[in-house]
């Protein structure tokens, strides 16, 4: 009878834990597209720092992304439970604030070229200010790059634990909390991981060089530090670009996906499309999903240039 009972128990563990795993990989795949996102936003918010300070910066973003989820995965069980339809305002929230960080930088990299365009003097002097840095003022810096990551972390985090709980609406709570946890641990370990080995792939390249004097294994290492050395950079610069756009894409996409007249527009545009071309259709949702979030983000950053600008002369 005691053994008979064993095995049942077994058995129902071994079906749980089969349905954790179905779930966990159903989840994976729904976000494989943020977090792609994540990982080249993340990438390049903590580029720009000094060598020796990258991990360092790395590892207190990825404390701040432990916390962010901290927060996060109790906070959106609860109010899944209870208040199910303030998810979708978080959201839309949040995604007018990526949308709005994504217009910010390219309002400020726009700046910067006219400033360098119309005074070639300012760009220099800027360049002679920055090679005068302070300690102090580059500590500063520094914690405010940190703080911008973990506030975007926020965002994508919140955007990424919607998902996975779309995808467990009709699951028991245990196994909710049980996906949910797990997934949000095992993602964060590895864009952190990927971004700490992306921001140091210059270092490695150079610790290459440095290591290789003759003989044909050192040929590779050297052909291979110098391959690191070229691509570092390359990828650091694409990665910045990625992440701005990557901006509007997932903040654009939230905003179409969950404010009704918005998506009632895109998938008519999206069905007269798909008879033409599947792909074809699926390439203007994306763009659709970027041209909102421009326009959004725009609207926004025109908002709060003028709020701020009335307060400073009041």
């Amino acid at each position: 009878m005691a053994a008979g009972s064993l095995l049942t128990l077994l058995d129902d563990i071994a079906t749980v834990l089969d349905d954790i795993a179905i779930l966990s990989k159903v989840a994976a795949k729904k976000t494989a597209g943020v977090l792609g996102d994540d990982l080249a936003l993340n990438a390049e918010q903590v580029s720009g720092v000094r060598a020796d300070r990258e991990l360092p910066v790395v590892w207190a973003v990825a404390k701040g992304s432990f916390l962010n989820k901290f927060i996060l995965v109790p906070s959106a069980l609860l109010i899944s439970y209870f208040i199910p339809v303030l998810i979708t305002y978080l959201l839309i929230i949040g995604g007018l604030y990526l949308c709005y960080e994504g217009c910010e930088k390219l309002w400020h990299a726009w700046q910067k070229r006219q400033d360098a365009k119309h005074n070639p003097q300012l760009a220099a002097d800027n360049l002679s200010k920055i090679c005068e840095i302070t300690a102090e003022q580059l500590v500063a810096l520094e914690k405010d790059k940190i703080k911008g990551a973990i506030r975007t972390d926020f965002v994508l985090s919140a955007e990424i634990i919607v998902i996975i709980l779309g995808t467990l609406q009709d699951t028991p709570l245990s196994n909710q909390i049980i996906v949910l946890s797990g997934l949000a641990l095992l993602f964060t370990v590895g864009v952190y991981g990927l971004v700490a080995l992306i921001v140091k792939m210059d270092d490695a390249g150079l610790m290459l060089l440095r290591k290789s004097v003759s003989g044909s294994w050192n040929t590779l290492q050297r052909s291979l530090g110098r391959a690191l050395l070229i691509f570092a950079p390359m990828l650091m610069k694409m990665l910045s670009v990625v992440g701005t756009i990557a901006m509007f894409l997932v903040g654009g996409g939230i905003l179409t996906h969950n404010i009704e007249f918005l998506h009632h527009i895109q998938k008519q545009i999206k069905d007269y499309f798909i008879n033409i071309n599947a792909l074809l259709s699926d390439v203007i949702g994306i763009a659709g999903d970027g041209l909102a979030g421009l326009i959004a983000g725009t609207i926004v950053l025109i908002v709060v240039s003028f709020i701020l600008g009335f307060m400073k002369k009041t």
